[in-house]
């Protein structure tokens, strides 16, 4: 695989983008259309000149869309580095909240060790370019109730949703 290389396939969510490079997955990224989905992408990614490619990344965008059909699913997928260390060090923390259980950007924070940070959690959760591989989803207003997603918050409801039922 040589520059970026994405690929899209519809889900029940809508649509899905996964996009990598020679490094690993860069996007797994939701929306209404494959077009919406290569904009958000070029706008993400606007050094790079992304190549559809829609065999050589299938069985990846295959594992994205199992993970968003049947939560809980394992995603074995090489990740591409990304981020500021804060985002980084945010990812890294929503990852290791389990499926079907939820946060708050208040709880986030504390657990990356800035609990006044609560904004700028937030700000890498919107910044997360790797869709339900780091589980943004799962970060919630303190008060419990459902905050921005940045593929909308039908699709966040959805997602806890699913998790609630899987892991009832």
């Amino acid at each position: 695989m040589t520059g970026m290389r994405y690929s899209t396939m519809q889900c029940s969510l809508g649509w899905v983008l996964l996009a990598a490079r020679e490094d690993g997955v860069c996007a797994i990224l939701l929306g209404d259309g494959p077009e919406e989905l290569t904009a958000d992408l070029r706008r993400r990614f606007p050094r790079e000149v992304p190549h559809l490619d829609t065999d050589g990344l299938q069985c990846w965008l295959d594992q994205a869309i199992e993970s968003i059909e049947h939560p809980g699913t394992a995603l074995t997928l090489p990740w591409a580095e990304q981020g500021t260390r804060f985002q980084q060090r945010v990812w890294r923390e929503l990852k290791t909240v389990p499926a079907g259980s939820t946060t708050s950007y208040r709880e986030l924070a504390a657990r990356v060790g800035n609990p006044k940070a609560v904004r700028a959690v937030a700000r890498a959760c919107a910044a997360n370019p790797l869709a339900v591989a780091v589980p943004c989803h799962r970060v919630l207003r303190v008060d419990g109730e459902l905050a921005g997603y940045r593929w909308g918050l039908d699709r966040k409801r959805a997602l806890l949703e699913r998790e609630a039922l899987a892991w009832a």
